[in-house]
């Protein structure tokens, strides 16, 4: 239960996120307010770290394989991305196509056992679950 809650306020956050940043980016710039909204991550985490954990920073240098250490850069593109659709499609359709392909590449991920996840079998209920989600987007947006 506690997982889906957390899950859920996600969701919130993010949509909230990325309405916050697409109006900042208008009255700046793409990479300014995105350059922002990672810094300010930086600042929020270095807190809670400091507060919370201040396990050691060298740990990061044994992290295998090493590429998993990208989540920050690929955190950066994620923010463009947000900001550049919902400045297009707008908020709530923006969030159901992000919310559907974010589905659509974890059961890939899951499916073929990437990145050390553990290979899940095929269902055709999941198949079913995301064509009907699409559906969804499709009703949507008429």
């Amino acid at each position: 239960m506690w997982g889906i809650m957390i899950a859920l306020l996600s969701g919130a956050l993010m949509s909230v996120q990325g309405v916050f940043n697409t109006e900042v980016t208008k009255q700046t710039s793409l990479w300014v307010s995105s350059a922002f909204v990672q810094f300010t991550a930086l600042l929020v985490c270095l807190g809670a770290w400091l507060i919370t954990d201040r396990s050691s920073m060298g740990a990061l240098t044994q992290v295998e394989p090493k590429y998993m250490l990208l989540g920050g850069a690929i955190g950066a593109f994620i923010t463009v991305t947000v900001v550049k659709s919902m400045d297009s499609l707008g908020p709530a359709r923006s969030a159901m196509l992000i919310v559907i392909s974010q589905l659509a590449v974890a059961y890939v991920i899951e499916l073929l056992g990437l990145f050390g996840v553990e290979k899940q079998p095929l269902e055709w209920r999941k198949v079913i679950g995301m064509l009907v989600s699409i559906a969804g987007i499709i009703i949507f947006k008429w």
